[in-house]
């Protein structure tokens, strides 16, 4: 097994950040995300948890791999990682693309995972009525590059846009992302649906929205409530795509309170 260490560990496949012990929790980023944007919840949970966030290929850390163009190999990219730390049994959240990963994750191998946290994400990875259409997005960052990209798509997950006190975060992990892996992304959502797979989720899962969220809205959410068995819901007000960042500690009540 891996040292329990807060910084950087470079175990293959995956770069990570690693934390704590006790029962395994693993945190899945999405979009130009990357293991570093976990840092306050990793300090706060690897009290009682022992806190997991890899770096899909091509993002963060990961940005020298080559990206994937399919949410479904980059769940199976997830599990390998697991299965080289002997990861067993865990309890699995996941982060905008990085939901739609966990529900294929939970699709893939449902007797491993204990709890499903389903953050700011959505069944269908077109993600209707979202601030601008995938193919806008893939013709944007074609013509301004990966900088510019994160800036301006970042500015719309916080309710204070590029004012807001965590666009810096946002923003210098976003820059490491490779456009190769970016432009793959895109893809892995534009060709992902999950919804035929929702009600095949058996475990207790919580579905975590902030309730001016522009990439995934309302819609997309209400399925997830709907059609998951055992689904609780919890919409953390004044907060937009990147909650976590926005009002942290609520966020950390409101998972604190699903994880005992």
């Amino acid at each position: 097994m891996a040292a329990r260490t807060d910084e950087l560990i470079r175990v293959q496949p995956a770069p990570h950040r690693r934390a704590g012990s006790g029962q395994p929790l693993v945190l899945v980023h999405g979009f130009l995300g990357g293991s570093a944007q976990w840092e306050a919840e990793i300090a706060h949970f690897s009290a009682t948890h022992d806190v997991i966030a890899p770096d899909l290929p091509g993002f963060g850390d990961a940005s020298a791999l080559p990206g994937c163009d399919r949410i479904e190999g980059m769940a199976d990219y997830v599990i390998d990682f697991l299965d080289s730390l002997e990861i067993k049994s865990f309890t699995l959240l996941g982060h905008s693309m990085g939901g739609m990963i966990v529900q294929a994750i939970a699709a893939k191998i449902p007797d491993r995972i204990d709890r499903l946290v389903l953050y700011g994400t959505g069944p269908l990875g077109v993600m209707p009525n979202r601030f601008e259409t995938i193919m806008q997005s893939r013709e944007r960052l074609l013509a301004d590059g990966v900088e510019k990209t994160i800036r301006r798509i970042g500015a719309t997950w916080l309710v204070e846009g590029e004012k807001a006190s965590g666009m810096p975060i946002l923003t210098s992990i976003g820059e490491c992302a490779s456009q190769d892996a970016a432009l793959q992304a895109f893809d892995a959502m534009e060709n992902w649906d999950g919804r035929l797979q929702l009600e095949k989720i058996a475990m207790p899962t919580l579905i975590l929205w902030g309730d001016t969220d522009r990439s995934y809205r309302w819609a997309q959410i209400e399925t997830l409530w709907q059609k998951i068995s055992d689904a609780n819901l919890a919409v953390i007000p004044g907060t937009s795509h990147a909650a976590h960042l926005e009002k942290p500690r609520l966020v950390h009540a409101v998972l604190e309170d699903f994880l005992s």
